[in-house]
């Protein structure tokens, strides 16, 4: 397929997905009230784990608020349905007709979370930041616009490349839900959602410098405040993005790996 037609395609799907979602936007809006009310919670917890004290594990009360304020927000910029959506459609049956096609599955799931993402920018993000920013208070202005653009831009392809391998397993698996729960709550935790991750052990941050889940959250927060560490590694925020840039390059061919090996167990099973 030539790379004009491939964008066109692509394009096609992701405005598809943002009509067929635009139809449905009351789901993306409740997100204006369960993401500050989480928010206010968070404030009132660290407000009294903050008290009689300047600084924890090298963040102040304001850089925490911001952390967590960037964390959510990159939630929602690079939130995914990949895994759910590729286990209900070898579950019914309904993959077969991908298998078919000459678009790998994978791609039209990414040009769909192009498309449902981009409705959300309107409906959940800018005005959840507007509120963080003029009814919280918070620090929402990036230390370096650039660098946190790309590196946000690069949590939303990792946040897909690991939800995506995660959906695969159905190829191997009758059912797969429990793993894909279990999963999703350990990259959450793995990935700094609930804490930053310099407040695990310090053997625990060496074991998930390694891992792809900081690259979904911490790693970008960290870049969008201004200051990147983790397991005693200090680096500018350019080497951070560029880390994140290696590792989504190599999150992306085991995935492309596992896909490749997905079908022929599929279509080695009579389709």
């Amino acid at each position: 397929m030539a790379i004009g037609t491939l964008i066109a395609v692509i394009r096609a799907v992701g405005f598809a997905t943002y009509k067929e979602w635009a139809a449905f936007r009351s789901h993306m809006a409740a997100s204006l009230l369960v993401g500050p009310v989480l928010f206010l919670v968070q404030m009132f917890i660290w407000q009294a784990l903050y008290e009689n004290r300047e600084t924890m594990n090298g963040l102040t009360y304001d850089q925490m608020l911001s952390y967590f304020g960037v964390a959510m927000l990159i939630h929602y910029i690079s939130f995914d349905f990949a895994d759910w959506n590729l286990q209900m459609l070898v579950r019914t049956g309904k993959f077969v007709t991908f298998a078919l096609r000459p678009l790998p599955h994978w791609l039209f799931a990414l040009a769909q979370k192009l498309g449902h993402r981009s409705l959300a920018l309107a409906i959940e993000v800018l005005p959840v930041m507007a509120l963080f920013i003029f009814v919280f208070g918070v620090n929402m202005r990036p230390a370096e616009p650039a660098l946190a653009a790309v590196s946000i831009a690069l949590s939303f392809l990792m946040h897909f490349i690991v939800n995506y391998c995660v959906g695969l397993t159905a190829f191997w698996l009758v059912r797969a839900d429990g793993v894909r729960r279990v999963f999703l709550l350990l990259k959450d935790v793995s990935a700094g959602v609930f804490i930053p991750l310099t407040f695990f052990p310090d053997v625990l941050q060496k074991i998930l410098f390694f891992l792809p889940f900081q690259f979904i959250t911490y790693l970008p927060a960290q870049v969008y405040i201004g200051h990147y560490e983790l397991a005693g590694i200090s680096l500018s925020l350019a080497q951070a993005v560029g880390l994140q840039a290696a590792a989504v390059a190599a999150a992306g061919a085991v995935m492309l790996l596992l896909y490749n090996a997905a079908l022929r167990r599929f279509t080695g099973v009579g389709v």
